[in-house]
């Protein structure tokens, strides 16, 4: 297919697609999935090898936000069953993001639920990332705490954060569709504030929220603008108890398509695969590996995720590997572009920040469902959707495993 040399072509020379060529991604038929596939992992081979970067979530915070994205199970006037509880002290969250740098994740993602942090609050999330460093030689750690603050950025890197995650989720034109409680131009803001911190910036998008090709090319093309190293690329957990609990609106074959959209646009770049791969793309995700080179491992903010051990298995069995301590995650124009900038993410072994959630997310209230502070041999994988039911747009609660174990509470977590 003329368009896909094109698009492979262009990947390769980090050339930007037309918008009507990432919008032809989008309507490829089924008969030319593989095809599309194909021809998105000879970039990401290109760049990343065969190489796969897990991450892990740590939940400082859950629930009680007051901000209304539509999406999130902590959203203010959620009626989600999740876990609540405050701000993890810092042993409790070096301890949980043990778990999961045991199980093979080279970066941790810590995630606050809020409009965004304090002063204090900041202080407290910078004593949590030197306690994880201290305990955990070589991890690099994101933050995602929400909109931020001037000054802030610059706080939490000279504490040790190497990331900062604020997802974009979706366009500008949809995005007051979406959230009312702040902007498009408030993540957008965020987001510059992490770039000029010398930050690695992590900023992603959430699929599956009723938005049309048009609103997912352009999002993509912000992020690319935006030049984040990471993009988390989050699928819709529609949960009961918030607005789009009934937006089913994605099949495996749309998560590929998205996802090979995401590369050909952002071709040199982490793409991720965050909140809701296990519910939407269910037996194909070995496939979106050929496209992502980055995924969580273990459970997410608020609801379970595929079992670690499974996670592994997946990798081993696709025939990738998972990225070992010491590699470099991102081509070396962009690692030595984050070092000239004071970033220390990517120059040594990076990993993804997440979101997600969607997401990643950005923030609670701005992460989609992505990842909570489980072990990394996280819980039960969602019960598989019949497409037939999801098509037709009905809800299917038991799609969704609400996590009711994790760290900060009485409860076992998922290890």
């Amino acid at each position: 297919m003329d368009l896909l040399n094109t698009l492979v072509e262009k990947g390769l020379r980090r050339e930007l697609p037309t918008r009507e060529e990432a919008l032809a991604v989008l309507a490829t038929s089924d008969d030319e999935l593989l095809d599309v596939v194909a021809a998105a992992g000879k970039v990401r081979r290109q760049w990343f090898g065969r190489r796969v970067k897990l991450n892990y979530l740590v939940n400082l915070k859950s629930g009680l936000c007051p901000e209304d994205c539509s999406y999130c199970s902590q959203r203010l006037g959620s009626k989600a069953e999740i876990l609540k509880y405050t701000w993890l002290k810092p042993d409790e969250a070096s301890q949980a993001a043990a778990a999961g740098v045991a199980g093979g994740a080279k970066r941790v993602c810590l995630v606050a639920s809020g409009r965004g942090p304090t002063d204090r609050d900041v202080e407290r999330v910078g004593r949590t990332i030197e306690a994880i460093k201290e305990q955990n030689e070589g991890i690099e750690v994101c933050a995602c705490l929400g909109l931020l603050s001037d000054g802030q950025a610059e706080r939490l890197r000279d504490a040790g954060a190497d990331a900062y995650n604020h997802n974009l989720n979706t366009s500008e034109a949809t995005y007051e569709g979406i959230t009312k409680t702040h902007t498009y131009a408030d993540r957008v803001d965020t987001v510059q504030k992490a770039h000029a911190a010398g930050l690695s910036a992590c900023s992603g998008l959430i699929a599956g929220m009723g938005e049309t090709d048009e609103d997912l090319v352009d999002v993509v093309y912000a992020l690319r603008e935006l030049d984040s190293d990471s993009v988390p690329v989050n699928f819709l957990i529609p949960f009961e108890g918030t607005p789009l609990a009934k937006e089913w609106n994605l099949t495996p074959q749309r998560c590929l398509r998205i996802l090979a959209m995401v590369r050909f646009v952002c071709p040199d770049v982490e793409v991720r695969i965050a909140g809701g791969r296990e519910v939407h793309l269910r037996s194909m995700q070995p496939l979106a590996l050929n496209i992502a080179n980055s995924i969580f491992l273990g459970d997410y903010l608020t609801s379970e995720g595929q079992a670690g051990q499974a996670d592994l298995d997946m990798i081993a069995d696709a025939g990738f590997e998972v990225e070992g301590a010491g590699t470099t995650t991102l081509p070396k124009h962009r690692a030595d572009a984050l070092a000239a900038a004071g970033g220390g993410c990517g120059s040594q072994a990076s990993a993804g920040c997440g979101s997600h959630d969607a997401a990643e997310g950005a923030g609670c209230g701005s992460h989609a469902e992505a990842g909570g502070g489980c072990g990394p041999c996280g819980g039960h994988a969602p019960v598989a959707a019949d497409e037939t039911e999801a098509a037709a747009n009905q809800a299917r609660t038991d799609l969704v495993a609400v996590r009711r174990r994790g760290a900060g509470t009485d409860l076992a977590p998922n290890a």
